[in-house]
């Protein structure tokens, strides 16, 4: 669906993604540092601020007052969101839905997640599997490969590798590769919890998780957060905020069809057809195509998922997303730079900030903010966000001419 109304990203800030338990700080604290460098970054004081979508995952129910309260204590409405890892944009799509329906003129989009060492199990609050809202993705896996001892994530998009490589050819070295652009994109950021650089023989020689996944082709777990400031066109007017603005020209989510589970395939269950479909949707909106788009930032959970959405995305046929890493078409120098943040997998994973993580480093790349990492005339950029469960988001943000 097209708005008429438009909204804009006026500030954004992130903490650096840790290692949980590696920094003495709390939920809280570390929302306090993003949203009060978001504010910064915007000039704005958070009594301007009349709304705020507030992304978590593993803390508790009304944690996002806590965490706005170190902000100002002004009682604007204060929304919980829980997504899985799709949480952080699913606020900034709140807040964004919140101006251009004319509810406010001013947003804060806030995720944040403290989390606990060693892998991720079947998703944020999958509990046991029987009752667990991923039952059924699992369940398409268990009925094609089984179940196995190593972590539910791994295992289901593992799963999805094999079936690629099996489909398509897709080979383990062209997977790796996909970890090796991400870990040296990583080396740039300040702000990434990993920033060594890793040879595509060192990422397979890594420690097995789920064949053919090995440990450096994972997302980690992480603590951190991130935020955004989501404003009207009247609000950048009034503040003289044209400069720094930039425009969420079209996004969208959905979530999963019949589609994710009739063909009984991994690559279907973990959201494929889902970014496909948020992918039409919001180039549809925008006017935007995938031909338009400078830089990436999307969900490489594991390496596979970033092959998959090159595909979702329209980047390469179905299949042919192996050959396009491996030509050097998704780095510098390349057709597009894909995750010059280092991504989920270098950069770090906390569920909740993810998603705006990605639109802040992509608000940096299209102001011309990015330092080492600038992508050189960047003037559109995409950001894919996906959690399990499901829901797929996909952000199209556009430089002011």
């Amino acid at each position: 669906m097209e708005h008429a109304a438009k909204s804009y990203v006026i500030g954004v800030g992130t903490t650096r993604f840790e290692k949980p338990e590696t920094r003495d700080w709390q939920y809280w604290d570390m929302a306090r540092e993003a949203g009060t460098a978001a504010l910064a970054d915007a000039g704005v004081p958070y009594e301007k601020v009349e709304q705020a979508a507030v992304g978590h995952c593993f803390q508790a129910s009304t944690a996002g007052q806590r965490a706005v309260y170190e902000l100002g204590l002004t009682g604007l409405p204060v929304y919980n969101l829980d997504n899985n890892c799709a949480t952080g944009s699913t606020a900034l799509m709140a807040a964004r839905q919140f101006v251009e329906g004319g509810v406010a003129d001013c947003v804060l989009a806030l995720g944040f997640e403290k989390m606990s060492r060693g892998s991720l199990g079947g998703g944020a609050g999958a509990g046991d599997f029987a009752t667990s809202p991923v039952a059924r993705h699992y369940g398409v896996m268990a009925a094609a490969h089984g179940f196995a001892a190593s972590p539910p994530t791994a295992q289901i998009f593992g799963n999805a590798a094999r079936e690629h490589m099996e489909r398509y050819g897709t080979t383990e070295a062209q997977l790796a590769a996909v970890a090796a652009k991400n870990h040296l994109h990583s080396s740039r950021n300040p702000q990434a919890q990993f920033q060594d650089v890793h040879t595509v023989d060192e990422i397979l020689a890594s420690k097995p998780v789920h064949h053919p996944l090995t440990r450096l082709q994972c997302s980690p777990t992480s603590d951190g957060a991130a935020a955004a400031l989501v404003a009207s066109a009247r609000f950048v007017a009034e503040h003289g905020l044209e400069e720094r603005a930039v425009e969420i020209a079209g996004q969208a989510m959905t979530t999963d069809t019949g589609e994710s589970f009739a063909s009984g395939s991994c690559i279907d269950a973990v959201g494929r057809p889902m970014a496909r479909e948020a992918a039409r949707r919001a180039y549809e909106a925008s006017g935007l195509g995938i031909e338009d788009v400078d830089v990436i930032e999307l969900h490489d959970c594991f390496s596979v998922n970033e092959l998959l959405t090159y595909e979702a995305l329209g980047m390469c046929a179905e299949g042919a997303s192996g050959k396009l890493v491996e030509s050097g078409a998704t780095t510098y120098g390349g057709r597009w730079v894909v995750n010059p943040s280092g991504g989920l997998i270098s950069k770090g994973h906390p569920l909740g900030a993810t998603g705006l993580a990605q639109a802040a480093e992509l608000v940096r790349q299209l102001r011309g903010e990015a330092a080492d990492r600038q992508v050189p005339g960047a003037r559109v950029g995409l950001a894919h966000n996906i959690g399990l469960g499901g829901a797929a988001v996909v952000t199209l943000l556009r430089r002011r001419s």
